[in-house]
């Protein structure tokens, strides 16, 4: 360990972005118990760079970051930078005692109260980025493609297992550049954790390398953008499937058609806070394989919500790899927020016994007016601006957040309205890609 070597302290904010404070690695000891200090204000600074007025903190009170020593992150430095170390921090008031507005208090108190039932989540964060690069690209899915842009691909991996994050594959996508990196499950907070660390690790990979790596939701308007598709499991206490059911449609438990059905029953309301950017919408739309219709369907990549398939090869246990895939999800979501909100959406589906959704088995597309009607075909939020109406209007999604977290997030999200107001589709999408 080198003299200056330093460990960053760091939150996911509202607008997704990692920020904190750094101190010495030879002095981290000194800090796990205290933390550093924060200012709540920071919490209403916009991805854009400006800080939303009015916001409900003002200049008033003190916090702190406290390290969460099972989130420590290293990954050796090269020739040309020092390692990237880095502890995720919940942020506490100075006594101790959780915030209310914590992003990472916000997933944990959803994940107890799904406990309570006797229900455990695992899950992972599927994330697609492009590199910016100018040179023409290589055929979509290609081998090409990632030799190309060797040895970023490599390196990557290495960097990622290094950090603990398990990624299982890499590979090129359909988008100029694009990549996407599954990472192996992991139990509820540690795959929100996971998601913040995989972003960080790609982005200092690629620096590098002299290469920007952006999670912007979408580039380029004409063409396919970067989602993030959240894998949900829920197990019980013996860490068996409960959403397995063989006698059932598509072998999804009652409970996991209940969980499914409070997922779709808030989902113009979750777009706020799963797809939060004044971008995103422009991707999530009919057609572009991502959220066409707002339904359960088996094998569709146009529903909201997937089942992907099971596999016989290698006589695999079929209960469980049986789970959910959310599809409305992008990186400009804070993870904790986005997984927290999913969790009690399906909870509030389960203590309503709401009936199990339809399943949809073909390309909406096809579909006639009142099935377009019964599978919700384009009723995904067209805009920010309606996702943040359809949050306002949800009286348990805005409650499940509290006022003060509410307030300081839809804030948030109207700075960022604002600060694009004036820009055409392309340019927002430039200043976005400089953002993620």
């Amino acid at each position: 360990m080198s003299a200056g070597e330093l460990v960053a302290l760091v939150c996911c904010d509202l607008g997704a972005i990692v920020r904190g404070r750094s101190v010495l690695a030879s002095e981290l000891g000194e800090q796990l118990d205290t933390g550093v200090s924060w200012v709540p204000a920071n919490l209403s600074l916009t991805p854009c760079g400006s800080l939303a007025e009015p916001n409900p903190f003002g200049s008033v009170g003190d916090l702190r970051l406290l390290p969460d020593p099972d989130t420590h992150t290293r990954v050796e430095g090269d020739q040309g930078s020092g390692p990237l170390e880095l502890m995720l921090c919940d942020i506490v008031e100075i006594d101790g005692q959780p915030w209310e507005c914590c992003p990472r208090r916000f997933l944990r108190d959803a994940l107890s109260e799904l406990g309570s039932l006797g229900v455990r989540l695992t899950a992972s964060f599927e994330h697609e980025f492009q590199l910016l690069r100018d040179a023409p690209p290589a055929p979509a899915f290609s081998l090409e493609a990632q030799r190309r842009a060797e040895p970023f691909p490599a390196q990557v991996m290495g960097a990622l297992v290094e950090a603990g994050a398990h990624p299982e594959r890499i590979f090129a996508e359909y988008a100029p550049h694009q990549f996407e990196i599954p990472v192996r499950p992991a139990r509820g907070l540690a795959s929100a954790d996971r998601s913040v660390v995989l972003k960080e690790v790609v982005r200092e990979i690629a620096r590098r390398q002299g290469l920007a790596a952006s999670f912007t939701p979408l580039l380029d308007p004409a063409e396919a953008g970067n989602g993030v598709h959240v894998h949900i499991s829920l197990l019980d206490d013996a860490e068996e499937s409960l959403l397995y059911d063989a006698s059932r449609p598509a072998c999804l438990s009652e409970l996991g058609e209940r969980f499914a059905a409070g997922i779709l029953l808030h989902a113009p309301a979750l777009s706020a806070l799963t797809a939060p950017s004044p971008i995103s919408a422009a991707r999530l739309r009919p057609h572009r394989w991502s959220v066409g219709a707002l339904a359960l369907a088996s094998q569709n990549r146009e529903a909201l919500l997937r089942i992907p398939p099971v596999l016989r090869l290698a006589h695999e246990d079929a209960a469980a790899q049986l789970h959910l895939e959310y599809r409305g999800a992008d990186a400009a979501a804070n993870p904790y927020l986005a997984l927290g909100a999913i969790v009690r959406a399906g909870l509030d589906g389960v203590h309503r016994e709401l009936p199990a959704p339809p399943i949809l088995e073909r390309d909406p597309a096809g579909l006639d007016e009142a099935g377009a009607a019964r599978y919700r075909v384009g009723q995904w939020p067209a805009s920010l601006e309606d996702s943040l109406q359809a949050l306002a209007e949800d009286e348990s999604v805005r409650g499940w957040l509290g006022e003060l977290l509410y307030e300081a997030y839809v804030g948030v999200k109207r700075a960022e309205l604002r600060a694009v107001a004036e820009l055409d589709l392309s340019e927002a999408c430039r200043r976005y890609a400089a953002i993620y």
